[in-house]
């Protein structure tokens, strides 16, 4: 064939296509189960971090199996609660938060994870909502007077490097034990304020300097998302 004619350069530019897309096919299906191992493992790593566990991860020998032990070893239980907060059938680790936040109320499953250190309970809740440039999200966990904060973790997609993307370290994330979600028997959530125009007490903290607009996001979604949960934490008062 000539080598020179149109013939043959899209049968060339053909064969090439079909290469390379079945090679990258098979690249993508090699690599898919890998992905999903580092989310799963990440997603345990965020859920201890919020109750103050694994926190020797980066210096363990091997960090997956170290954050595997400690899972199985604090998290004794996962579960879904429907709208009246009440437990249902249902895989919590795996569920999608995203998808149930946008269902009606009446039709959303959302999860719990449940740390027991020591006969010390505390109750994870995952939260998720919109920062300034992309989606944030973590864990904050409760005491089992489903009213005290003992910890949180937050991360996100897109947030200003030095700004908001603070969000995502431990002094922003330390303010929060000890905080209140409820004041006087209503539900406030935690409040993040503008740094230092007001004082801090038991239901607020102070959002990160530069970063006002991500910091009121990150209150935002505390508010929207703990609030699904009320029913759920006037059950387990109940139960007491």
């Amino acid at each position: 064939m000539n080598r020179d004619s149109n013939i043959y350069t899209v049968l060339y530019a053909t064969v090439l296509v079909v290469v390379v897309a079945a090679v990258l096919a098979v690249a993508s299906g090699a690599l898919k189960a890998p992905q999903e191992r580092n989310k799963e493992i990440e997603k345990k790593m965020n859920i201890l971090t919020s109750v103050g566990k694994a926190a020797g991860a980066d210096n363990a020998g091997d960090k997956n199996a170290y954050i595997e032990e400690e899972y199985d070893k604090y998290i004794v239980e996962a579960f879904l609660v429907n709208a009246k907060g009440v437990k249902t059938e249902g895989d919590a680790f795996n569920a999608d938060l995203k998808a149930e936040l946008k269902k009606p109320e009446a039709e959303r499953r959302l999860p719990v994870f449940v740390c027991d250190d020591n006969g010390s309970k505390q109750y994870i809740i995952p939260v998720r909502g919109a920062g300034l440039w992309g989606a944030i999200w973590g864990y904050i966990s409760l005491k089992d007077d489903f009213n005290t904060v003992y910890g949180a973790v937050f991360d996100h997609a897109g947030e200003t490097p030095g700004l908001g993307a603070e969000i995502a370290g431990s002094e922003f994330q330390k303010q929060f034990s000890g905080k209140k979600i409820y004041r006087d028997g209503k539900f406030v959530a935690v409040e993040v304020i503008k740094n230092g125009s007001v004082a801090t007490d038991d239901y607020r903290v102070d959002g990160i300097t530069g970063g006002t607009l991500t910091s009121k996001a990150v209150g935002k979604m505390l508010f929207d998302c703990l609030s699904n949960y009320e029913n759920f934490f006037g059950v387990q008062k109940q139960n007491k």
